[in-house]
C-alpha cells in the first residue's frame, strides 16, 4: 500500500513540478521515488527474514533487513545531496513558479506521506529497517510540507528564491535525521551490540546469576533488526542443576535484554582453552 501510494505522488509531483517549474516540487518527486526504492528494501527484506535457516546459511536471512536499513540511509543521504546541490543553483538562478498548482499537489503529497509514515510508526520503535521507512514517509511529509510554505511565502512576497532556500532548510533537516538511523545500522552491520542489549550491563546481569564466579567470550550482535544472539562462557561449579540454571538464565536474557538466541557454556573453571588466559 504504501509503494503504490508513493507511486501516485511521484508522478503527480512530477508532472506538477514539470509545469509549475517549482525545484522543491521536482526534488520532493525524486525524494519520493527513492522512498519507493527504500520501501521495496525494507519490504523484501522483511521477506527474507522469514525465510527459514538451511544450508550454509545457518542464522537464516535476517542480516538482510540490517543491509536494506543501512541502504535506505545510504539512499537518504544521497537524494539529500543531490537537492541540496540543485537548491543551491537555484538560489543564484531563481526561476518563477506557479504557487497555486505547487500548493495543491504538495498538500496530496503531506497527507499520503503523514498516512504512510504512521504505517510504520509502531514497528520503528523496536526494529530500524521500519524506523528507517518511516524517516522516509515522515521526511517526505515534511519535505512536502516545505514546499506548500514556500510557495505561499513566494505568492505573498514574489521573492522566487524562497522555493529553492527551503529545499536546502528541509535537506538539513533529513540529514540531520537519518544521521542516527545510518549510525545503528552501520553498527548493527558490523556485528555491534544493538541499543538495547548493552554487554556491559548483561555482564554485570550474568555475573549476579547463582553460583557464577567468572564471565568471558561475552558476545553480542544482531541477528536482525529485530533478533538478538549472544554467546558467553561463565565459571560455575557443578550442582547438578545445570540445566534448570541455563534454560532460567536463557529466558531472563530474553525478558530483560531481548536476547532470543543465547548459546551459554557452563566451565568448573576458567580453563587453558579460553585466549584470554
Amino acid at each position: 500500500m504504501a509503494i503504490g501510494l508513493n507511486l501516485v505522488i511521484v508522478a503527480a509531483e512530477a508532472v506538477g513540478g514539470f509545469f509549475s517549474g517549482s525545484t522543491a516540487l521536482l526534488a520532493d518527486a525524486g525524494h519520493n521515488l527513492s522512498d519507493v526504492l527504500g520501501l521495496v528494501l525494507a519490504g523484501g527484506a522483511l521477506w527474507l527474514s522469514r525465510r527459514p535457516a538451511k544450508g550454509r546459511r545457518t542464522y537464516g536471512y535476517g542480516k538482510a533487513t540490517v543491509l536494506a536499513a543501512l541502504a535506505n540511509g545510504l539512499v537518504l543521504m544521497l537524494v539529500s545531496g543531490g537537492l541540496a546541490l540543485e537548491a543551491l543553483h537555484r538560489l543564484s538562478n531563481p526561476e518563477p513558479v506557479k504557487t497555486g498548482l505547487v500548493m495543491g499537489v504538495a498538500a496530496v503529497g503531506v497527507v499520503v506521506n503523514t498516512l504512510t509514515a504512521l504505517m510504520f510508526m509502531k514497528g520503528g520503535e523496536q526494529d530500524v529497517n521500519a524506523r528507517g521507512a518511516f524517516l522516509h514517509m515522515a521526511g517526505d511529509a515534511a519535505v512536502s510540507l516545505g514546499v506548500i510554505v514556500a510557495a505561499g511565502l513566494i505568492a505573498w512576497t514574489h521573492w522566487d528564491w524562497i522555493d529553492p532556500a527551503v529545499t536546502v532548510a528541509i535537506v538539513l533537516v533529513i540529514v540531520a535525521g537519518t544521521w542516527g538511523l545510518l549510525k545503528e545500522s552501520v553498527d548493527l552491520a558490523m556485528d555491534a551490540a544493538p541499543e538495547n542489549a548493552d554487554p556491559v550491563r548483561i555482564r554485570d546481569f550474568l555475573m549476579h546469576g547463582a553460583g557464577v564466579t567468572d564471565v568471558h567470550d561475552l558476545h553480542v550482535w544482531a541477528m536482525s533488526t529485530t533478533e538478538t544472539a549472544l554467546t558467553a562462557h561463565l565459571v560455575r561449579a557443578p550442582d547438578g542443576q545445570e540445566d534448570q540454571f541455563l534454560s532460567g538464565l536463557a529466558k531472563a536474557l530474553k525478558d530483560k535484554f531481548g536476547v532470543r538466541h543465547a548459546t551459554l557454556q557452563l566451565e568448573g573453571h576458567r580453563g587453558t582453552h579460553c585466549p584470554e588466559c
